[in-house]
């Protein structure tokens, strides 16, 4: 127990010293967890260490906190000290915020994590934190989970993103969790109802449809404060079931759009939440709560979908009421990625459960898992997003851009190697034995051993235009003239690495060579490589003539070594 309250005190001082204010406990909880996953059996508990060890901070001084976090942790120090001197990057192709000079600018990405992170929201994490450091700002990661029902969360993608935040280089300076924050809701709801600018509602909602088309106000809209005040404690208590009761906040009921016309803030749901089960029985919309927080946080400027401008008109009222301020919002239009089409994470989700495929990382989908497992750079998927700007019109891009920007980070260190699918076998008369050669890279003079025996193995695709008499070359081998194609023999004319241009230069496996499987977005292909190919593990690396790979399992069996290789482009 003293280790963990030593830890706690450390991350505590941390998150005070850099961002010189008390500490945020939910940044303190969820580097613990991170830390050690484990301590989740005892959250509670855990979070009432933090509370006490954030009390005791909040009394120290800001030269205090520095001096006791240096004593305790020195190397936290010097790494807050090295973050402070990192040049400040500013992409190139962002316009500029609007009224973002003079203010601190706060920025946030909020997603529903009822999925991992997907190339949308990879714009969004990309962009939200690019403006945040343009600007010296900061960049908050929060979670709007508040709906259990219709966008239920997967627990493992709280993690899945913020891992894929740190590895696109958009580590949050914040991360926020709304349905652990559902107590921090009720007193503005209180507080709307008791302006008069809220009131608990009892219409079936095809009864209230039909006066929002008529642009009717409903039986309880105009209600006393008192009599709704008691209605809502009762909502809060649970005396009443799913759909009898919501709270509405007044708007304009002959509003053009309708839409806007007295809209939900809160409804019953009495089931469980997979991160706070069963805690709260009344819930924010995404509308109220979004608008909260973006208060709460001191959110400065919004990037939001042009299809989401109704949320901010349905939000303005809410400020209005409230007297707030009310951020700058910048549109933008949808981005499809030609190769993937329209996706929902809800539809993934469904197709992963039902078998469809492998999982969130699978090659054929839009997720940044995806990415990452296939061998993308972070750095690419950025200038990606960021070349892309913000632009109110929808756009079309495809995925070859992405592979151009790859392809300039990756080439360069990306080693070489023969991978041969659909294995065709290959006799060569007159060699016993054979040792090519072949370069790691084009760049470099630098080598590596093939060895092979007189049975080789070229691609089905390659055997199938040779025909008897044709010479070719088996890249860093020899040249070869083909004797038969039924089976495949050829012979050797020529050891030196002296060809005729015309002549096909093709690649080969050794009679050794090992199984390889790639996974890739269209299918599966199989085949056999060199046997370097298995030094090579989470690498990415060139198999010739057919593309970039990542390198992600392998595995040794009795009846050899088989790798797994996810198909980059």
């Amino acid at each position: 127990m003293e280790e963990i309250r030593a830890k706690i005190r450390k991350y505590a001082l941390q998150n005070a010293v850099r961002y010189e204010k008390p500490p945020k406990a939910d940044a303190v909880l969820k580097k613990m967890l991170a830390e050690d996953p484990e301590l989740r059996k005892d959250a509670k508990r855990l979070s009432t260490l933090i509370e006490e060890e954030i009390k005791s901070i909040e009394s120290l001084s800001k030269e205090e906190r520095v001096e006791e976090l240096a004593t305790i942790a020195p190397e936290l120090i010097e790494e807050l000290t090295a973050k402070e001197k990192e040049p400040k990057r500013v992409e190139i192709g962002l316009p500029e915020l609007p009224h973002a000079r003079g203010e601190k600018v706060v920025m946030r990405f909020a997603p529903n994590p009822n999925g991992p992170a997907t190339l949308g929201s990879a714009r969004g994490i990309i962009l939200n934190s690019e403006y945040a450091r343009m600007y010296e700002g900061e960049f908050i990661l929060r979670f709007d989970d508040t709906d259990p029902l219709l966008k239920r969360p997967l627990l493992e993608a709280y993690d899945w993103y913020l891992e894929d935040c740190v590895w696109l280089d958009a580590e949050p300076d914040e991360v926020i969790v709304a349905s652990e924050r559902i107590a921090l809701y009720y007193p503005f709801a209180e507080e709307l109802i008791k302006r008069g600018a809220a009131y608990v509602c009892f219409c079936p909602a095809e009864t209230f449809k039909t006066y929002k088309e008529q642009k009717l106000p409903c039986p309880h809209r105009s209600v006393g404060v008192a009599e709704n005040m008691d209605w809502w404690e009762k909502m809060l208590s649970g005396v009443y079931e799913e759909k009898e009761a919501v709270l509405r906040i007044k708007t304009d009921m002959a509003s053009a759009d309708p839409a806007l016309r007295d809209w939900v803030a809160f409804r019953i749901l009495k089931r469980e939440h997979p991160l706070v089960g069963d805690r709260y029985l009344l819930w924010p919309t995404l509308d109220f709560e979004s608008a909260v927080e973006d208060h709460l946080l001191g959110i400065t400027h919004i990037l939001r979908g042009k299809d989401l401008m109704k949320s901010e008109l349905k939000q303005r009222f809410l400020y209005n009421h409230l007297g707030w301020k009310y951020p700058i919002t910048m549109l933008w239009g949808k981005i499809k990625v030609q190769e993937f089409g329209k996706f929902s994470t809800s539809e993934l989700r469904r197709r992963i459960e039902g078998g469809e495929y492998e999982g969130w990382d699978d090659p054929r989908l839009p997720t940044v898992r995806a990415l990452r497992r296939r061998g993308f750079q972070p750095e690419a998927i950025r200038k990606f997003f960021v070349s892309a700007s913000i632009t109110q019109t929808d756009i079309a891009v495809s995925m070859k851009n992405l592979y151009a920007e790859n392809r300039k980070m990756v080439d360069a260190t990306a080693l070489r190697y023969f991978f041969v699918r659909n294995p065709a076998k290959m006799r060569v008369e007159d060699g016993q034995s054979f040792v090519a050669q072949a370069l790691k890279h084009p760049s470099r003079e630098e080598y590596r051993e093939i060895k092979t025996g007189n049975i080789i193995y070229l691609s089905s695709d390659d055997a199938a235009k040779l025909n008897v008499g044709q010479q070719l070359r088996l890249k860093y081998l020899c040249t070869v003239e083909m004797v038969s194609t039924e089976p495949l023999v050829a012979k050797v004319i020529e050891r030196e690495t002296h060809q005729l241009a015309e002549m096909p230069v093709i690649q080969w496996a050794p009679t050794d060579g090992i199984k390889v499987r790639v996974k890739r977005p269209e299918g599966l292909d199989e085949g056999l490589g060199e046997p370097s190919i298995a030094t090579e593990l989470w690498n990415v690396v060139q198999f010739e003539r057919y593309g970039f790979v990542r390198i992600d399992s392998v595995v040794e069996k009795e009846t050899g070594t088989e790798v797994v290789a996810y198909f980059t482009h």
